[in-house]
């Protein structure tokens, strides 16, 4: 008797295990077609919700926010945004060529990984959650077009220390503007904010701050025609 109830204990156990990865799997595979017409929240603004901190989003339509900004964005963080499926496989294998040699992490994170890292997943790094972040690109990408999920990056990326989530909310906060009025120096000095938005203060930027937004600056003004998947009519205007 005793054997048989730790087997029946056994196969409960593994029942409700198998029921919580499947609401798991299921909530990515259900809430991303849904935010094709739904804008979302993140998982850090729910955090800050629960925690009865403020949050500040203001929902801005892509094509109400600076060209500027939008190919500073992916010049920055995502080259390849406009041409691969959700994942840059060659910056991927780099990432995991150094973590079996025991090198630290850059990332190798595209805007579409983060998208699905802050609708789907935590904030602290680790191998699962990176392993986690692929498949859910690679759906994220499938399901979208770019310019939706550019939308919604730019609408729930983290860009200020008190709870400022989305650009509008980033720009009014640093410069008292609204997203479509930004101008090299600002969208570009925005854009150094976002790997520390908690300590990068975009209207009192250090040295290092000014020299990486005029490095983007000139990159963008270079190869500004790779981020043209995200233009309203085909062709940025920079």
């Amino acid at each position: 008797m005793a054997r048989g109830s730790k087997s029946k204990s056994i196969w409960r156990a593994l029942r409700w295990l198998g029921g919580i990865i499947a609401v798991l799997v299921a909530i990515p595979l259900l809430l991303t077609p849904l935010y094709l017409i739904v804008d979302p929240v993140s998982v850090p603004m729910l955090q800050r919700y629960v925690a009865g901190q403020p949050v500040d989003r203001q929902w801005r339509d892509i094509d109400q926010i600076s060209d500027r900004l939008k190919a500073s964005v992916i010049l920055s963080e995502d080259g390849q945004f406009c041409r691969h499926w959700g994942v840059d496989l060659g910056a991927l294998r780099e990432e995991v060529e150094r973590y079996m040699a025991g090198e630290s992490a850059r990332g190798a994170s595209t805007i579409t990984m983060q998208v699905a890292r802050n609708l789907f997943l935590w904030n602290n790094p680790n191998v699962i959650r990176k392993a986690l972040e692929v498949p859910l690109a690679y759906y994220v990408d499938f399901v979208m077009p770019k310019k939706r999920i550019m939308e919604i990056y730019l609408n729930i990326a983290e860009w200020g220390p008190e709870g400022q989530f989305g650009v509008a909310a980033g720009a009014q906060r640093a410069f008292g503007i609204a997203p479509q009025n930004l101008d090299w120096r600002t969208a570009t000095l925005l854009v150094t904010a976002l790997p520390n938005p908690m300590l990068r203060q975009p209207a009192r930027p250090s040295a290092g701050m000014q020299r990486i937004a005029r490095i983007i600056e000139n990159r963008v003004k270079q190869y500004g025609q790779r981020a043209n998947c995200v233009a309203e009519n085909g062709q940025l205007a920079l």
